[in-house]
């Protein structure tokens, strides 16, 4: 039977690790964290899990999972935020499968965002996600802040059940974060020589909108819907804003 390494990063995370962690229990053979120097209580909480605690200044997040990976003892990955934890239905099908977790190099899984105060089932649904894979086969990439997992082949297969994520609980923390966002995504646009014009923060804003709110049914979660739509057209908005204050900085 494979052994699975969970892959943890974190940063002042007391209010959700734990969960996090709990919810890995009979079903990972290893918990690594990587800490970004939390000055909580999040060392001390998953300290009651894990002795493999790594402590690491911020490099990225793409940079800060690879650490993590490449403290792991297993071949066998599975990735998780502080804030995600594994559905009763997705631990069934992670040990229903860890006999043969080699017929594929890596395993796909839908996320679920309980935002504020409902479930999101259709906005942010079923966002798919690459969370269990072999390290061997498969790294971290994609454009910081927005991570994905890089499966080298294309042997990917979808697991039942969903990662439960608990974003933000209030809309000032969801502002807060699409400040931090997007000037780490503002760079990123920059350091990629990406062409942004004076329409660029319409453009992309109006169509992270319209793709959210209608095209995936965004309407249908209510006014939690509206304002998840809202606040992403502001995201897209605000970070293409950014660069070109930057450029002409």
């Amino acid at each position: 039977m494979a052994k699975i390494s969970a892959c943890i990063i974190s940063f002042n995370e007391e209010k959700k690790i734990e969960d996090c962690l709990k919810s890995l229990d009979g079903i990972v053979d290893e918990i690594v964290v990587v800490d970004s120097l939390s000055t909580d209580k999040t060392i001390e909480i998953a300290s009651k899990y894990t002795a493999h605690i790594y402590h690491q200044k911020f490099l990225g997040h793409i940079e800060q999972k690879n650490l993590a990976v490449s403290k792991a003892s297993h071949d066998w990955i599975l990735s998780l935020d502080c804030d995600e934890r594994l559905s009763g239905e997705l631990k069934a099908s992670i040990l229903s499968m860890k006999e043969k977790l080699e017929e594929c190099d890596a395993y796909q899984m839908a996320r679920k965002t309980f935002y504020i105060y409902r479930w999101l089932n259709h906005c942010w649904y079923p966002d798919m996600k690459v969370r269990l894979f072999n390290k061997q086969q498969a790294f971290w990439g994609g454009t910081n802040p927005h991570d994905k997992v890089i499966v080298d082949s294309g042997k990917i297969t979808r697991l039942q059940g969903d990662i439960l994520h608990y974003s933000f609980d209030t809309v000032s923390s969801h502002i807060q974060t699409l400040d931090k966002f997007t000037e780490i995504g503002a760079k990123e646009i920059i350091k990629r020589g990406k062409r942004v014009t004076i329409l660029s923060p319409f453009t992309h804003g109006f169509w992270m909108f319209f793709r959210m709110y209608f095209l995936k049914k965004g309407f249908l979660d209510g006014f939690a819907g509206l304002l998840a739509s809202i606040l992403s057209f502001v995201h897209v908005f605000v970070k293409y804003s950014k660069v070109l204050v930057y450029k002409r900085k």
